[in-house]
Formats: C-alpha cells, structure tokens, sequence
C-alpha cells in the first residue's frame, strides 16, 4: 500500500531570500540531522543573468533501522538524489528527492516548495508532500515502512527548528538582509544569449509531481514543513500551520496530512459547501485517522444531513411548546476546560409522557438541534478562550429515575438517538458526568452501553449517591460558581424542572405516526430500495410535448442503472399483496414496480435515454425534454456485472430470496419535477449529459439524443 503525506503550509516570517541563504548552510552535511552523512554535487547549472540555479545532489543517509536488517540489506547507508530548482526571477525555490538505494524494492518520492506568501511578500511559504510504496523488502515490508514513516515524520518536526537555527546564526554574523535577485544590465549583444537562457530555465524549473518519504531528504523535509508551494488560487484553498494549532490543535505531521488529504479530496469532489475543518477532524479522530473509514462515514453523514436538511434545523424548526417545557436539558455556561456545559436532568424527566405526546421522531429532531447548537457554541469558545474547543461536557443527574424511564417504547427512542448521534456528530462528547446514579441505573446502562462507541464509553465518568461532592468529583471539572443550584451549587440553573406531562397532551398512535412522517418528509428527497430483480420505478405523466423531466438523486448504497422510458398506456399500478411482502413503505425507503411483466420493450414501451450506470456514492443530476405527451417512467435498477437484459421482469420469489442477501440491495435518495420548457433555465439546445466528481463536472461530457430528445446529466461523488 502506497502511504503518502502532505503538510499544511507552513510561514516563516521571513524574506523569502533570507530564508534561501540559511537554507544553503545545510549544505554539504547538517550537524543538526544526526543521520544526514553528507552530499556530493552531480550536476549544476546557473543561467547567465543569475536568476536559474539548478543543483544536484546525491546525499548520504545513515538510516536509525536494527543491525540485523542492514546485514540482511547489505548496506550501511541509503543514497537519496535530490535536485534542487531556485527561481530568483520568480522567488521560488522546487525540490525532488528520490532514493537511489533498493530503488527497484521501494519506490520513495518528495517534492517540496518554498515560496512568496501570497498576502505578504517578505514572508516565505513552505509546503511539501511524500509517498513511499514497498514493493518488496526480504519479507521485512512492515517493518521496514514503520522504520520509514518514524523517521520521516521525526525530521518533519525539526524541519522548521532548523531553519530558524540557521536563520539565527545569520544574525549573529550581521547577516539581517539579502538583497533581491535583479536582471544585470541588457546590452544589444547579449539579448540572444539572455533570451535563450530564459527558455532553457523555463524548462529546467518544472514543479515535480508528489514526493516521497525518507527523512527530509529533499532537504527541506529536514529543514521545514513551512508553506505552500507556487501560489494558486487564494489563501483558502490551503490549510496553515499556525491555523492548524490554533483552531484544530496539535496534530502529528501525519495527523495533519489525513486532514488536509480528506480536505483536498472534498474540495475535488465535493459540490456544496465543503465541512468545517473541525467537522473533518471530528471523524478523522473517530476512525483512528483512516482515511479510507472516515470518508466512509463522513460521506455518509453528508448524504443523511442533505436529506434530512439537518444544516438549517436551527433556522427553521422550533421545538413545539411541550418539549420547551418538559425537557429537562439546556445549556449551562461551561466546564474548566472552555468546553460548552450541556445539563440534562433526565430523573426529573417524564420520557414516556414526552414519547407519547410528541412521538420519537419529535425528541429525536430536538436532540439534533442541541447537536447543532453545541457545534456552534464550540466555535464561539474557540475564539473567546483562544484554543481548539470541539466537543462538549454533557452533566446527566439521575436523581429521581426510576422503572418508568425503563419504559420500552422511550429506551427504543434512546437507543435511536443514540445511535443517530453516533453516527453523525463523533467526536463531539468531551466529558460525560452522570451523578446521583440509583440501584436502577446499572439496568439502563445494560441496555444502553452496546450501542455506545467504545472511545465514548471512556469518556464517562459515574457517581452514585453524593460521591459527585468529595475528591475527584464535580469541582474537578467545573468551576464553584457554575456548579447548579440543584447539585447544592451557587449558580441558578435556568434548565426546565421537567415534570409529568399531562395526559391531556398525548396523542393517538394514529396522530403520532402521522406526525413522524411529516417530520421527515418535510426533505424534498425520497428513499427508494433498489433489490438484485427488482428496480424501483416512477411514473411521470407529460401532456404537453417538449416538457422537461428533471431529476436529482443520490447513490447511497450499491451500484444502480438508471433508465427512462416512454410509454402510450399507463401501466396498471402494483397490487398490495403482490408486493407486499418485500416492499419497504416505511420513509426510510420503498420499492415499487410498475412495468408489466408481459410488457415486451420496443411494443409497449420504449427507452429514450441510454442506460446511465452510477456507482455508490455518486450524485446525478439531470433532465430530459420529451418529445411526446404520454408516460414516462424513470427506473432505478440494481446493477451487477453480468448486465441484466431491460426487459426482464423480476418474480416474488426471486425478491424474497434476494433480500436475504444484503449485497443484492442498494439504495437511492431522489428528486424529480416536470416544468414547461419555457420555464426551463437556459437554452434546450445546450442541454448535455456531463459527468463529475462531487463537486466539479469533469472534462470528460457526453451528449445523449435519442428521438430528437435532448437530456442533460451532471454527476458527482459524494462518498
């Protein structure tokens, strides 16, 4: 497996040809790096007017690695070749390293690059990133790769300490100012021969592809993970090293580069507005940093957020009036550590009574939206204590829980809750305290702490009794002066006393289903299940021809092709109890199938697209301008390798046999609406089908015209 790395863009606050001359004085060998032997120069060359100077160097590694995998190796040092490309014109400075020991074993490459910070030009950027791939080592690879990343990560820390020694020994010798390269005086004579040196130093002082792992060998891996590398596009674009400690915290080198590697990814891909870079941490540091797992549930969440519309929850929901008196929670100023003080007296809160009179669905919204308000106020602390603040202490008092908070209908809601969160906001519980906890609380927490994530678990903290007042208690985590009233505090605590909900306010099963279903379809999406035999299908009904069928949808899980086609008749809808024992009414996602099964394609119906097949984690957009009033009918179909012919029909048995089977289901989250083609944006003889990452449509477009229709597809991944 390929590892690679990329620092954020680290600043010295320096001209960037001071920092040019301190930077030579690591040259031919470095006191400061123990295992940098030494360098020879193996070609150099300066360009008449001074301003290109590209050297090469070969430099000599004594690697930290056991005796016994030297003697194996045969070898008691690594040779690395590094070139160096200065731009003075330019004020850019380009490096690659690449190892010329065991090269046909371990492929390692480094690019680095100093340059002008793009908002202040006496300030100097520096920026750079490795991979180092193992083909084959003697059977040693892992140790090997772990010798690799040690080391290199290692010297990454020093990087910028180096340079600033070098920068300090500088001043000791008077040496505060190094002038700026300037073009020497042009005479007629000489215009051809300067001429021709610029276009050979253009060539020369090409920007290197990624680069490599092995202990700051291009020079500047040892000197300094400093900033970025030639200025494109703005300050935004890039994460800074001194942002990173600010509002993020301290990261290891590889810490920071999973960051700005899943930051990079989202900002190709990824259309809408890209997540906060805390937000990005969150599930970085949920999944170990792992790339790979955390995009995973990271996309995941994106694709649920989307649907349920959770970015604008605070905006535009307001808990009814119940909730806002009878939910025993609110927020309470903040612990030691600047964290959001979130206070839930859940003993004094009549769970069953909110259940019944709200619904799960309610509670469940209402706890999303303290999610989101906690998420703010961790911004809003960042800033006013001056350090990274992301998660919060939740104080749970149990006082008064009893057997009718066991009540099985409000633990399932919790349980939902819980596992909603989990899977949404990691990350986000600092500290756990739950005080005052009875002899019935060890049955909650059986029930509750399997769906708990186990880095969660580690965060709480459990008092029986009055335990929460002696050592190691409450003021270990609180100041005094915050500690609630009710906890025989100082503070007043404006958080709702809770109380029994008046029977009065309950609602039927009936009025309670309902509600849950206008909660989340208040989503323009709707879920549809896609099963190996069996599509899901819409009908759209076009009276008037040259009408436009748009659509959007997501592909949450599985690969699906996707098809419309066009029919004279309206197909008979499914009967219930032909499908009901496979389809999925519930708003989590349904199945419904409307081609008949004598219905022979080219006879009763046609297709007036081409297939478009979409892989899981791909968002589509699109429309079609049909050509003929009539039926149109717009299929997700589950997509395997040997391609299913169109006009198969699936059986009830081969449906039933298939959802045993989790591989042979996918799932997709869409949207579709039919308006006039005078209303349509844009010109209907523009409309193409584009394809996209995420984010941005790709070079690559393609055209799809079938009857004289005309159609346009864009898609994008998203996970």
């Amino acid at each position: 497996m390929v590892q690679k790395y990329q620092s954020p863009v680290r600043v010295y606050k320096y001209p960037f040809e001071l920092i040019m001359a301190a930077y030579e004085r690591r040259f031919p060998t470095c006191p400061l790096i123990p295992m940098f032997v030494g360098s020879d120069t193996m070609n150099e060359f300066k360009s008449e007017d001074g301003a290109i100077h590209v050297i090469e160097r070969r430099c000599k590694l004594d690697v930290d690695a056991p005796r016994l995998l030297k003697k194996i190796a045969g070898v008691d040092y690594v040779y690395f070749v590094q070139k160096n490309s200065l731009n003075s014109r330019e004020r850019t400075l380009h490096i690659e390293a690449y190892n010329e020991t065991f090269s046909n074993r371990v492929i390692i490459n480094e690019h680095c690059c100093y340059t002008v910070h793009p908002e202040n030009e006496d300030w100097t950027c520096f920026e750079q990133s490795a991979s180092l791939d193992i083909k084959s080592f003697f059977g040693f690879e892992s140790t090997v790769e772990k010798i690799a990343m040690k080391q290199y990560t290692s010297n990454i820390k020093k990087g910028k300490e180096i340079i600033e020694y070098y920068l300090r020994q500088l001043e000791e010798e008077g040496i505060t100012f190094v002038p700026r390269w300037t073009p020497p005086s042009i005479t007629p004579s000489s215009e051809t021969s300067s001429s021709s040196c610029k276009k050979q130093a253009a060539s020369m002082a090409v920007v290197i592809p990624e680069a490599a792992l092995k202990e700051g060998l291009s020079g500047d891996a040892l000197s300094s993970p400093s900033a970025p590398e030639p200025v494109v596009g703005t300050p935004d674009d890039k994460l800074d090293a001194d942002y990173i400690k600010r509002y993020l915290g301290d990261l290891t080198p590889l810490q920071e580069s999973c960051l700005i590697r899943l930051r990079q990814w989202l900002q190709e891909t990824h259309k809408g507005k890209i997540p906060k870079d805390e937000h990005i941490l969150r599930f970085l540091r949920a999944r170990d940093f792992n790339i790979d797992k955390a995009r995973e549930i990271m996309c995941q969440s994106l694709t649920w957020r989307k649907q349920h519309q959770v970015d604008y929850i605070l905006e535009t929901w307001t808990p009814p009036q119940v909730l806002q008196d009878y939910y025993a929670g609110g927020w309470h100023h903040h612990d030691k550590d600047g964290r959001p003080l979130y206070v839930l007296r859940l003993g004094q809160m009549d769970t069953k009574g909110l259940v019944r009179a709200l619904g799960e669905e309610a509670l469940l919204r209402y706890v999303l939206s303290i999610n989101e308000e906690g998420l703010r106020r961790c911004e809003e602390n960042t800033k006013v204590f001056g350090r990274p603040i992301s998660s919060w202490t939740c104080l749970v008092d149990l006082e008064g829980l009893n057997m009718r908070h066991l009540w099985r209908p409000g633990v399932k809601a919790l349980l939902r809750i819980i596992e909603v969160v989990e899977a949404n906001y990691p990350e986000t519980l600092g500290r756990l305290l739950i005080l005052r906890a009875p002899r019935v609380f060890p049955v909650l927490w059986t029930l509750v702490s399997p769906f708990i994530d186990d880095n969660t678990r580690r965060k709480f903290l459990i008092y029986a009794g009055n335990d929460y007042q002696g050592p190691g208690g409450l003021l270990d985590y609180i100041d005094k002066e915050i500690i609630p009233d009710f906890l025989s505090g100082e503070c007043m605590c404006e958080v709702p006393e809770g109380g029994l909900v008046p029977k009065s306010l309950y609602r039927t099963a009936e009025e309670l289903e309902n509600e849950d279903l206008k909660l989340w379809t208040e989503t323009i999406y709707q879920s549809a299940s896609v099963f190996k035999g069996a599509p899901h299908e819409i009908l759209i009904q076009i009276v008037d021809a040259s009408s436009v069928i748009t659509w959007d949808f997501d592909v949450c899980k599985g690969d699906i092709v996707f098809n419309i086609y066009h029919s004279k008749r309206s197909p008979q809808p499914p009967k219930k109890d032909s499908l009901g024992a496979h389809s999925i009414t519930s708003p989590g996602g349904n199945n419904v199938q409307l081609i008949d099964k004598v219905w022979q394609l080219g006879r009763d119906y046609s297709m007036v697209e081409s297939p478009l097949i979409c892989k899981e984690g791909e968002s589509v957009q699109g429309s079609h301008v049909t050509r003929w009033p009539g039926f149109y009918i717009l299929q997700w179909k589950f997509h395997s390798m040997p391609a299913c012919a169109a006009s198969s029909l699936p059986r009830v048995d081969d449906v039933l046999a298939s959802l045993q089977v989790s591989s042979h289901k996918c799932k997709v989250m869409y949207y579709t609406e039919v308006i006039g083609s005078e209303d349509f944006r844009g010109s209907m003889t523009s409309l193409e089908s584009s394809h996209s990452g995420f984010s941005q449509l790709s070079a690559a477009t393609t055209s799809s015209s079938q009857s004289h229709s005309s159609s346009m597809i864009s898609r994008w991944r998203f996970c």
